[in-house]
């Protein structure tokens, strides 16, 4: 079991690598933790294990890099490899392949974040963010009324970040397993859906299957599992949406794909797998015989 790592999603991935070595445990494997260093080769090495369970999340887990790694020692792995992790985690080139194949996206501009903090760089309002990161970290909203755009502070902000039009609306949220999406979430929180709504208990509701028209449930769906498949995803995916439903069907926009969607208590992945009949223990058995090389 890989975790943790560097990211500013370390914590996030101790807590889904825990829970999946327990579940996997609970399946009859043998499992090992390993908390990625900067010697990872040489963990892997000492391990020698017949496959790698990747539950990292963020930047050098989720973006290629350990994927990379992991192609180089032949050694099998669970979800996406690396040139899908390396499209999905850069937020604009994603949404440049997802607009190629007629799937709706917001605009956004990626610029340095000194001349994003200098002047508006979209008509607010919009959404400033890390073009590769997750887990809503780093994130700055700039209202309708903002005469000027905020001091981007926050640690280790990059120096260049992306903004995107704000799109009003619900947060919906769809996994899709070997091609297939399982079902669709809405996400209801008090305020925007951050790193705390995300994964502190009672930080949102999660209603399933949402209570949405079915036009809008079959799009999201349909959408979700197109980007799995023009991103070359691979084992599970989880793309992210907001529908403006005051505008109908026009008003539905993918916002994003994750490649390694979070596995914690509160993570709609295995939420959404529980609701297809399938426990927690049997996605990741499923993501173990899954595991392959040339990904």
């Amino acid at each position: 079991m890989m975790m943790g790592g560097r990211s500013s999603e370390r914590e996030v991935s101790l807590s889904s690598g825990r829970g999946c070595a327990a579940a996997l445990r609970g399946e009859g494997f043998d499992v090992v933790e390993v908390d990625a260093g900067p010697d990872l080769p040489d963990q892997i090495k000492a391990v020698n294990p017949d496959v790698v369970f990747n539950a990292l999340h963020g930047r050098w887990g989720e973006d290629g890099c350990v994927q990379g790694i992991l192609e180089w020692l032949k050694v099998p792995y669970t979800h996406s490899g690396v040139l899908a992790s390396a499209l999905a985690m850069d937020k604009q080139r994603s949404k440049a392949i997802f607009a190629d194949a007629g799937l709706p996206v917001a605009r956004s501009v990626i610029a340095p974040r000194a001349e994003i903090e200098k002047a508006h760089v979209l008509p607010p309002p919009y959404v400033i963010k890390p073009n590769n990161e997750g887990s809503s970290v780093g994130i700055f909203i700039v209202p309708q009324d903002a005469d000027v755009p905020p001091e981007l502070r926050g640690p280790a902000l990059p120096e260049v970040m992306m903004a995107e039009a704000f799109v009003a609306g619900r947060e919906l949220t769809v996994t899709v397993r070997d091609g297939q999406a399982m079902t669709v979430t809405d996400i209801v929180t008090d305020g925007w859906y951050d790193y705390d709504a995300k994964y502190k208990p009672g930080g949102s509701h999660h209603v399933l299957p949402a209570d949405i028209p079915p036009t809008i449930f079959d799009a999201c769906m349909s959408q979700a599992e197109t980007a799995h498949t023009i991103l070359g995803c691979r084992g599970i995916s989880r793309t992210d949406f907001r529908w403006d439903e005051t505008r109908g069907p026009d008003g539905l926009i993918v916002l994003e794909t994750n490649t390694q969607p979070g596995m914690t208590p509160t993570s709609l992945t295995p939420e959404q797998a529980a609701q297809c009949g399938m426990s927690f223990g049997q996605l990741c058995a499923w993501l173990v015989e899954d595991a392959s090389c040339e990904r």
